[in-house]
């Protein structure tokens, strides 16, 4: 894992982790000589104020990390969303969302109106797929699907009423990694915002607007909380869009809890950590499980056979703890079996904390722009921080009852 190159203060990735939205306001206390390292939980609803007119003067000014009310937030959420300002070059500001779901939602909204025209990709998320169904269709906005392969040939997908492209790379299912400068470069030639899931490498691994992205998109439920325990979500945007993501929260009345926040705030700090430490776990799980024969394909973007992996080698950092295998032949009564008496692997949904998981996936369920065969069923991995000597030998004995129902 590469800490990256400083920035324009000189600071590399890793101490902004430490350092970043620590500011002096939210860590002391006025009046007092030092201060605390973190800063507190600040719980409030009403916001009192001096007399009316001191009410009415903060009524019209800017509440942006202004004590207003607490649906606008307190410094503790303020300190979280400084922090992720900070990892992502370029970012005018982050607002923070009570999940991932809601952060995609209130992002396209805020870009998208009725008579618009949208580009997704066709491995994305599929809670982000059922939005642009159930609630963008009905508006009279279109999503066309497209190949998350494309690259540079996005641009014979654009119509004249394309507003804004949207990619997930890689794609949490099947971890196709997009060619996104390519895509990017085209899309401010042609006007049109481009939106991105992050959440699989964070801005640690893949500076998004760095290569051209406006708007960065976190499920903060997964490795910025990094412990399981808390729905987030977290939108960051250059300086022409971040107005335009503020107003559409705003009006959502979108806000995450300052315990919540606090919590992520802590995770944010060990980010760095954790995340070589699941890379590292999860590409000694990976290429054992390349070497199985009962193993068809590994999906994995470091390994060299995983599509985009060149891309990824060009563009990333590192890799996370996030991964798919596809068995060799086999049905759903073999895979279950595989899974169902995994020892030290837990079976739900959500990934990115320290408990390492495996779920059944069926990407043909979710494809309309490509088609998707495999040789048998998919299984997908989420490598926590146990020891990987351990998770293998429990593989290794699911692969096993894997062998003996397939026949």
């Amino acid at each position: 894992m590469s800490g990256g190159d400083g920035g324009k203060d000189g600071r590399r990735p890793l101490t902004k982790l430490v350092q970043a939205g620590r500011k002096a306001e939210w860590t002391g206390m006025p009046g007092q000589p030092g201060a605390i390292v973190n800063p507190p939980v600040w719980r409030a609803s009403t916001i009192l104020y001096d007399d009316v007119a001191h009410l009415r003067s903060a009524a019209g000014a800017s509440t942006h990390e202004r004590l207003f009310y607490g649906r606008k937030g307190t410094p503790t959420a303020w300190s979280l969303a400084d922090a992720l300002t900070e990892m992502e070059p370029g970012a005018e500001g982050t607002m923070l969302f009570p999940s991932g779901v809601a952060a995609i939602a209130c992002a396209l909204m805020a870009v998208l109106k009725p008579g618009d025209h949208l580009l997704m990709a066709d491995s994305a998320y599929d809670p982000t797929r059922n939005f642009c169904e159930q609630m963008l269709r009905p508006l009279g906005i279109e999503t066309v699907y497209y190949d998350p392969t494309i690259g540079a040939r996005i641009a014979d997908r654009i119509t004249g009423s394309t507003r804004a492209i949207f990619l997930e790379s890689p794609g949490s299912l099947t971890f196709e990694v997009q060619d996104i400068p390519a895509i990017t470069t085209i899309a401010r030639e042609r006007g049109i915002v481009t939106l991105l899931d992050n959440t699989w490498a964070t801005p640690l691994f893949f500076p998004a607007l760095s290569h051209g992205v406006d708007i960065s998109i976190l499920a903060c439920t997964k490795y910025i909380v990094g412990h399981s325990d808390v729905m987030m979500g977290s939108v960051t945007a250059t300086p022409a869009l971040f107005p335009a993501i503020r107003r559409s929260a705003y009006l959502f009345g979108q806000m995450t809890s300052p315990d919540d926040a606090w919590l992520a705030s802590r995770g944010l700090r060990t980010l760095g950590v954790r995340l070589r430490q699941h890379q590292d776990s999860a590409l000694t799980v990976a290429n054992w499980l390349a070497d199985q024969p009962d193993v068809a394909r590994v999906l994995h973007p470091a390994l060299p056979s995983c599509p985009g992996h060149d891309i990824w080698r060009r563009d990333f950092t590192g890799s996370s703890g996030l991964f798919s295998f596809v068995l060799q032949g086999g049905d759903e009564q073999a895979r279950a079996a595989l899974i169902d008496g995994l020892a030290h692997f837990g079976i739900g949904y959500s990934w990115g904390g320290f408990e390492s998981l495996a779920l059944p996936v069926d990407p043909a369920r979710h494809r309309t722009a490509t088609r998707w065969q495999a040789e048998g069923p998919v299984v997908r991995l989420n490598i926590g921080l146990e020891d990987p000597a351990d998770l293998i030998a429990d593989l290794d004995q699911g692969l096993a009852r894997f062998r003996a129902v397939r026949g």
